[in-house]
C-alpha cells in the first residue's frame, strides 16, 4: 500500500500548467486592443508609452513581436501574417518575458560628468581571497569574477615573496596562501572593462621595501600602458570624473616614504612580523591585528573590533616636506612609485574629528572599519556628509569577520561614503544588497549619490540622517504569479512527494524607519503559483532604498527551503508590470526562475 501512495504522489510532483494571465494583464490587454481580440503594434507602442512611462516607437513594438514570434514559434503569433498582431496570451508572454519586460532601466543613465566623490562606487575588500580571511587560497579568479559583475574597486595586499624579490598578494600574518602580483595586474588588465567602462580603481595595501615598491611602479607601468591614468600634480583640488576616466586603472594607497633612513628607524620599534606595535604607532586608525591570532583563540574579539584592519593610511602629513623636496630632484626621471597614485590615501594626526576636517587645497580618501563608522556616525554625522562631499570614505569590514561575512551598507551610504567594501565571496543577505544596490544606473559600477548628501545650506548646514523625515513617495508592489522552478531544479528538489509550496516575503532595505518585510501566502502543491497579493510601503528615503524580493519553500517540519531572491533600487523600478528574474544565494541569476510583478509610485 505504501509503495502504490508513493507512486501516485511521484507521478502528481510532475503535473503542472502554463498559468493563465492574471485579470489585471486581461484588463491591460482589453483595454489596450480596444475591446479587440488582437493588438496591433501602434497598440502595443502606446501601452508601453503610458502604461511603462517611457518613449517608445512603432519600431521598437514591431521588434518585440518580432522576438515574441522567435520565442513562441508554435504559437498564435507565428501564424498570422504580417502586420502582426500579439493575443492576450502573447502579450502574457511579452508581460513575463523579463528580456523583454525587465524591472528596471538597462542604459546608464546618470550624470557621469561630476567629480568621483559624487558617487557611490562598487567596492571589493580583499579582492584577491578565494574563501575565508585567514586559510583560503588567493588568487586573480575572485578578481576576474568580481570585475565581471561590474565591481569597480579591487583591494590588493602587497608583500614581500619569501625571497624578498618580488611581490606576492596574501593576507598578511594568516595562513592564506599567496598568488604573484603580476598575475592579478594582468588579470585585472584583460577584464577591467569587460562589464563596465568607467575606471577601475585598484586599492593597495602597502607593506613593500622602497626597492620592492620601484619594482611595482615598473611592472604597473608596463602591464596597463596607456589604461593607467596618474595626475600631473601631486595633490589633487577635485578629483577627475568617472567619464573623464572611462577606460582607465587608477591606484590609490598611502604615500611613501621618501626617506628610508626615517622609515628604517621608525620600524625599528616595530616587529611586524610577530604583530607588536610600539604606542608611538598603535595611534588612532593605525593599529593592524594580527589576524593569525584568530586561529588561536577568539578572545580577543572584542579588542581586535577596535582596530584597523586594513593599513594603508599613515599618518602622511609629517613628511609632506620632505615628499616634495624629494619630488623637485625627481623630476626628469620616469615616474616613480608615488607619483603613480591618483587617490593618496591618508589620516592627519589627531582623532576623528580632525581626520575628517575638509582641506580646501587637495582631496585624499579615508578609510573606517565599521566600527568606527557606527562610532563616527554617532558622534559626528555632519562632519561626515561634508567630508564626503569632496573627497572619498572607504569603509571596510571588521577583522573578525574571519568567515568573510559582511555588514550593512545603508550606514555607509546614507552618509555619503562612496566605497563600502565588502566581502564578494561572503554570500548572504548583506551582499544581495550590495548587488542590488549597483544594478542601478546600467549596471556600471558607479551611481550618483542623492542631491541631498552633496547638497550644504547657507549655515554649513548638511542632511541630518536622525532627524524624523517625513514620507517622501509611497510604493505599491503587487506580486502576481511566479515560474521556471520546475526548469531550473529537479523535481525532487523541494519535496520528494508532492509539488512545492512557494511564498514571497517582500519588503524595502534602507534607512531604519523604511526597513520593513511582508510576506504573501503559501499556495500549495503548484510550480507555478499564484499569489495575485499587493504589499504598500510608504518611504522617507526612496533615493537609497531597495525593495527586496525572496521565494521560500513552506515546509512544515524543517527550515524553509530557498527559492530565489533579488533587491532591485527602488528609484530605478519601471512603473507598471514587470518580469523580476531571480538570483540564487550567491547572487547567479538563474535561467528560467522569475516573478510577474507590478511597481506603482503614489
Amino acid at each position: 500500500m505504501g509503495s502504490y501512495k508513493y507512486c501516485i504522489c511521484f507521478t502528481r510532483k510532475f503535473r503542472w500548467r502554463e498559468a493563465e494571465p492574471p485579470s489585471d494583464v486581461r484588463e491591460a490587454f482589453a483595454a489596450y486592443a480596444e475591446g479587440g481580440a488582437a493588438m496591433s503594434a501602434a497598440q502595443l507602442r502606446r501601452f508601453l508609452a503610458e502604461a511603462h512611462g517611457g518613449a517608445a516607437t512603432d519600431a521598437d513594438a514591431e521588434r518585440i513581436m518580432e522576438r515574441i514570434r522567435q520565442l513562441r514559434p508554435r504559437l498564435h503569433l507565428a501564424k498570422i501574417a504580417r502586420p502582426l498582431v500579439l493575443t492576450v496570451e502573447d502579450f502574457h508572454h511579452f508581460l513575463f518575458s523579463d528580456e523583454l519586460n525587465p524591472p528596471l532601466k538597462s542604459q546608464v543613465h546618470h550624470d557621469m560628468s561630476a567629480p568621483l566623490s559624487h558617487y557611490y562606487i562598487y567596492t571589493g575588500h580583499n579582492s584577491y581571497l578565494t574563501g575565508n580571511q585567514l586559510s583560503s587560497d588567493c588568487s586573480d579568479v575572485p578578481i576576474i569574477k568580481a570585475l565581471q559583475r561590474g565591481v569597480r574597486v579591487i583591494e590588493l595586499d602587497l608583500w614581500p615573496n619569501s625571497a624578498k624579490d618580488d611581490v606576492d598578494i596574501l593576507h598578511g600574518r594568516t595562513l592564506t596562501s599567496p598568488v604573484p602580483l603580476r598575475k592579478c595586474l594582468n588579470s585585472i588588465k584583460e577584464y577591467a572593462f569587460c562589464a563596465s567602462p568607467y575606471p577601475v580603481i585598484i586599492t593597495l595595501e602597502d607593506h613593500l621595501t622602497r626597492d620592492l615598491q620601484a619594482q611595482v611602479a615598473k611592472m604597473v607601468i608596463e602591464i596597463f600602458g596607456d589604461m593607467l591614468y596618474y595626475p600631473d600634480s601631486e595633490f589633487l583640488q577635485e578629483f577627475p570624473s568617472p567619464a573623464a576616466l572611462m577606460n582607465h586603472v587608477i591606484l590609490s594607497t598611502k604615500p611613501p616614504k621618501e626617506y628610508l633612513a626615517a622609515k628604517t628607524s621608525k620600524e625599528k620599534n616595530i616587529e611586524v612580523h610577530n604583530g607588536k606595535e610600539s604606542k608611538e604607532e598603535a595611534a588612532w586608525g593605525k593599529e593592524v591585528p594580527d589576524l593569525q591570532a584568530e586561529i588561536e583563540s577568539h578572545s580577543k574579539s572584542k579588542r581586535r573590533d577596535e582596530v584597523d584592519d586594513d593599513d594603508d593610511d599613515e599618518d602622511e602629513d609629517e613628511d609632506e616636506d620632505e615628499d616634495e623636496d624629494a619630488q623637485k630632484m625627481q623630476q626628469k626621471q620616469p615616474p616613480e612609485y608615488k607619483h603613480l597614485i591618483t587617490i593618496r590615501a591618508g589620516k592627519p594626526k589627531g582623532g576623528l574629528s580632525e581626520a575628517l576636517k575638509v582641506d580646501p587645497d587637495k582631496v585624499r580618501r579615508l578609510s573606517l572599519s565599521e566600527q568606527q563608522l557606527a562610532k563616527a556616525a554617532a558622534a559626528h554625522s555632519a562632519d561626515l556628509i561634508r567630508f564626503t562631499q569632496k573627497n572619498l570614505l572607504r569603509i571596510y569590514p571588521k577583522g573578525t569577520r574571519v568567515t568573510s561575512s559582511n555588514y550593512n551598507p545603508f550606514i555607509g551610504w546614507v552618509h555619503g561614503a562612496q566605497m563600502v567594501a565588502f566581502n564578494m565571496q561572503g554570500y548572504g543577505r548583506s551582499l544581495w544588497l550590495m548587488q542590488g544596490f549597483f544594478k542601478a544606473n546600467g549596471g556600471c559600477g558607479y551611481m550618483k549619490k542623492p542631491d541631498f548628501l552633496l547638497k550644504t545650506g547657507p549655515n554649513n548646514e548638511v542632511f541630518d540622517p536622525k532627524e524624523a523625515l517625513a514620507v517622501k513617495q509611497t510604493l505599491k508592489v503587487k506580486v502576481y504569479m511566479g515560474d521556471g522552478w520546475r526548469m531550473d531544479f529537479k523535481q525532487t528538489h523541494f519535496d520528494a512527494y508532492s509539488p512545492p509550496d512557494f511564498y514571497v516575503k517582500v519588503g524595502i532595505a534602507g534607512v531604519p524607519a523604511d526597513s520593513m518585510m511582508k510576506k504573501t501566502k503559501p499556495i500549495e502543491d503548484n510550480w507555478t503559483p499564484v499569489w495575485n497579493e499587493e504589499f504598500t510601503f510608504p518611504l522617507r528615503v526612496p533615493e537609497i532604498a531597495l525593495l527586496r524580493i525572496e521565494v521560500h519553500e513552506y515546509d512544515m517540519s524543517e527550515k524553509d527551503d530557498f527559492g530565489g531572491q533579488s533587491c532591485l533600487p527602488v528609484s530605478e523600478l519601471r512603473s507598471g508590470i514587470c518580469a523580476v528574474p531571480l538570483f540564487d544565494r550567491e547572487g547567479i541569476r538563474f535561467k528560467s526562475v522569475k516573478l510577474l510583478m507590478r511597481f506603482e509610485f503614489v
